[in-house]
Formats: C-alpha cells, sequence, structure tokens
C-alpha cells in the first residue's frame, strides 16, 4: 500500500497530477478540491489510495486525510467507485460533502452528476453513523436550525435560473460565515454572492 508519495509535480491538471519521486513518475487522479490546494505548488507531499482491480492499479491523492477518510468511506458503499467518489468530492468539499451526509440532505447530492435519489439515500444510510463516530465534536458546516432556511433559498435561486452548484456553494458559505436569521436575508446576500 502507497501512503504518500513526496516529489516534484511534472504534470498537473484540475483531474490528475504526475509527481515523480525517486526517477518514478506517478500519475495521480486527484478532485478538484485536491487541485485547489495544490494548485500552485511545484513540490508536493500528496496522501494516496491505491485502488487495484483485475485490469488495473490505480491511485488517487489527497491534498488532506480528511477528503481521503471520506474518499475510503465513499467506496465503501455498495455501487459508489473511485470515479464516483472522486465527482462527489469534486461538486462539494469535504466538509460539506460529511454534513450533507450527516444532516441527511439528498437534495444536496441531486448536484451531482452519476447520483440519484436512490443512490443518495444508500450513502446516507451506509456512512450517517460511521461520519459522526469519525467527527466527534467537529461542527457541520450548516447547523439542522439553517436547514429549512436554506431548502428554501436554494429553490428559489434555482427557480430563478441559477446554477444548483453554484447556489449550494454560495448558501454553505453564507451559512458556515454569518447568523442567518431568516430566508428573505439568505437569498439577498446569495443574490449579492452570485452576481458578483
Amino acid at each position: 500500500m502507497i501512503a504518500y508519495l513526496r516529489g516534484n509535480i511534472t504534470q498537473k491538471t484540475p483531474t490528475y497530477i504526475v509527481v515523480e519521486t525517486a526517477g518514478v513518475g506517478y500519475l495521480v487522479h486527484i478532485s478538484l478540491h485536491t487541485y485547489s490546494q495544490i494548485e500552485k505548488k511545484d513540490e508536493v507531499k500528496i496522501l494516496t489510495h491505491l485502488n487495484i482491480k483485475e485490469d488495473s492499479h490505480t491511485l488517487y491523492g489527497f491534498a488532506e486525510e480528511t477528503e481521503r477518510s471520506l474518499f475510503r468511506h465513499l467506496i465503501s458503499v455498495s455501487g459508489v467507485g473511485p470515479t464516483t467518489a472522486q465527482i462527489m468530492l469534486s461538486s462539494l468539499n469535504p466538509e460539506e460533502l460529511r454534513a450533507a451526509i450527516i444532516g441527511e440532505q439528498e437534495q444536496v447530492f441531486r448536484a451531482v452528476k452519476g447520483i440519484g435519489p436512490k443512490m443518495a439515500k444508500r450513502i446516507i444510510l451506509d456512512l450517517k453513523d460511521k461520519l459522526i463516530k469519525d467527527s466527534g465534536d467537529l461542527p457541520l458546516t450548516f447547523p439542522s436550525q439553517n436547514n429549512t432556511i436554506r431548502e428554501e433559498a436554494l429553490s428559489a435561486l434555482v427557480a430563478l435560473g441559477f446554477q444548483k452548484i453554484a447556489v449550494q456553494k454560495a448558501l454553505n458559505h453564507l451559512l458556515k460565515d454569518q447568523a442567518i436569521q431568516n430566508v428573505e436575508q439568505l437569498i439577498k446576500l446569495a443574490l449579492r454572492e452570485l452576481s458578483a
């Protein structure tokens, strides 16, 4: 098992990097979240997960342990392969994904390509307790009292024609950083952020 690689990045794209270590170039698949963490680096220590199939050995890389741990949880769910897990971690950052699973927010998964309602339910059912156990006292991205406000704001903004993923990111950002009193306030702030 390769736990991590340390070396120079000789090739970099939003979906994979090539890390040269001890004269060998390793192709490592990454999420957009990891890409954003290492985008400006030439040298890297990247945590890895080696996926072995009959016809291939594929390395997946992560900038931080929380993302790798979540990836491993995701691929333990029946029907979720490494590619789907990477797409999920590219659509939502690890904190947003964790909060969506613990908060049983199925609708958050609808924004992820290839994840239908049944799969979303299965992911939540399989992982909620494990993630609560893992996370201990870590705060959720969106506290439960914000769920209703968030849902109302999300449907209103999507109805106005904004892209769902962009809206979700804006709402997560706003709810994490500010105490929002009501749905009108959240929509106004989100509109300002989405129009910027």
